[in-house]
């Protein structure tokens, strides 16, 4: 029995393999037409700004800054709602953002 390379044997089982799915399917309909570009809206939207809101842990969150040597600011402000878990907001002298996750008054750095 005569060997056959086995980078022709590869090629022949893929021709077959992909020449055989054709003939179970019809024929590929046309490409269509891509669609009108769409405009870009005019304006911006506005930016949402947030409240600044004190909640429970905001004294312990800017300890936790002062540590990290954020100071300065309004303080550490609540960003979601009051409630078990609560991110607070602390926004630097140097223009970074301290940001904090509390979850029954126990603080981490996010």
């Amino acid at each position: 029995m005569k060997r056959v390379p086995v980078a022709l044997s590869i090629a022949l089982v893929a021709a077959l393999g992909l020449g055989g799915c054709s003939m179970f399917h019809q024929r590929m309909p046309a490409p269509v037409a891509p669609a009108a570009p769409v405009a870009a809206p005019a304006a911006a939207p506005a930016v949402e700004t947030i409240p600044f809101r004190t909640g429970v842990s905001s004294a312990t969150v800017e300890k936790m800054a002062k540590q990290q040597g954020c100071t300065g600011g309004m303080g550490a402000g609540l960003i979601t709602q009051p409630g078990p878990v609560e991110v607070y907001r602390m926004r630097c002298e140097d223009g970074k953002v301290f940001m904090a996750r509390c979850e029954l008054r126990q603080c981490g750095k996010m």
